[in-house]
């Protein structure tokens, strides 16, 4: 489902202008993101967590020449879905 999609629906449930839905939906997407690139997690109830996860340090290595390298511990944004979530989906 694309965030079109989403609007459609909501639009068709509430009644309210697209418009006024995607402006929505764009201002929660940029809250969570900033909340995230400040290292906050977002707790929605019922519905799961927008996390910060680190990733550790790593070797990899470069197969085509055959050297390694590197990769420094960072910072990812991850979803854990809440348990209600997680059992509608199993249904």
């Amino acid at each position: 489902m694309t965030k079109a999609e989403i609007v459609n629906e909501i639009a068709l449930k509430t009644g309210i202008d697209k418009t006024s839905i995607l402006k929505t939906i764009e201002s929660c997407m940029e809250i969570i993101k900033e909340s995230l690139s400040k290292n906050e997690n977002v707790y929605l109830r019922g519905f799961g967590s927008f996390i910060v996860k680190e990733r550790a340090e790593k070797t990899a290595r470069n197969i085509s020449k055959k050297t390694t390298i590197i990769i420094p511990a960072h910072l990812i944004p991850a979803f854990k879905p809440s348990k209600t979530f997680v059992a509608q989906v199993k249904k």
